[in-house]
């Protein structure tokens, strides 16, 4: 008998965010399992009930002006809310929830990060690449795949570098898993010049985050990982400026 396709296995196909030869093999294996066709094609209506009854353009100012929150026009960085469309989002995924991870390290998947923009009252989600612009809003999220303790942060183009995971504190944050976690804050995105690249570092046990932050401000612009042991894991998201040269 074979065993049950997990509803995050299902969500993540979904999201397309299974490496090609998983995806390829789930693909197999929803030809032969109507049950799990039936509830991917579920999920995927869900969804677009929920964000055709929460437009992300109402619920966002509403949320604003119950939480007393800044304008995008104040001088931060961080928005402490999630941004239009990935708002709807991540609480559509925290009340639909999820199957677990059935507190296994998944074979065969690696620690991504998740990006959206806001456009308004949508959300669009992002590939590694993407062209953005200064004062985009993104909305950064992860996939744990197992690990217990992360941390994200970003290096733009002027060698600033920015913690997203955790804001604060010395040791990396525990992760949740069994689902795409959004981050509750969104990230604008200023006028440094060329690219703006995120990290996503995991691991089993607790690290301090200031091991990532150093090797992070010394990293050189095409750097596409952080020179780190081989006990931690990283996903990478490049996102690039217009005119930018690397």
């Amino acid at each position: 008998m074979n065993r049950r396709i997990p509803d995050w296995l299902l969500e993540r196909y979904l999201l397309d965010e299974l490496p090609e030869d998983r995806r390829a093999e789930l693909r197999n294996r929803l030809e032969e399992d109507a049950e799990a066709r039936t509830r991917l094609e579920r999920m995927r209506a869900e969804t677009e009930v929920f964000l055709a009854r929460h437009p992300p353009a109402v619920m966002v100012p509403r949320i604003l002006a119950r939480m007393g929150t800044p304008s995008r026009s104040a001088p931060l960085r961080l928005v402490p809310v999630a941004a239009a469309g990935a708002l709807a989002i991540a609480l559509f995924l925290v009340v639909r929830g999820g199957g677990g991870e059935e507190g296994i390290r998944t074979k065969g998947l690696a620690p991504a990060l998740v990006v959206h923009r806001s456009l308004g009252d949508r959300a669009e989600r992002l590939n590694d690449g993407a062209l953005v612009e200064e004062g985009d809003l993104v909305q950064l999220g992860y996939v744990s795949a197992g690990r217990r303790y992360g941390a994200i942060v970003s290096v733009d183009g002027s060698g600033n570098v920015f913690r997203h995971l955790p804001l604060e504190g010395e040791l990396a944050a525990p992760l949740e898993s069994g689902r795409t976690v959004i981050l509750p804050h969104a990230y604008e995105l200023d006028d440094a010049p060329d690219f703006e690249r995120f990290f996503f570092v995991a691991a089993d046990e607790p690290f301090p985050i200031e091991v990532v932050l150093e090797v992070a401000r010394g990293l050189p612009a095409h750097a596409r990982r952080l020179p780190l042991p081989r006990d931690f894991d990283q996903a990478t998201f490049l996102l690039r400026k217009p005119g930018e040269t690397r």
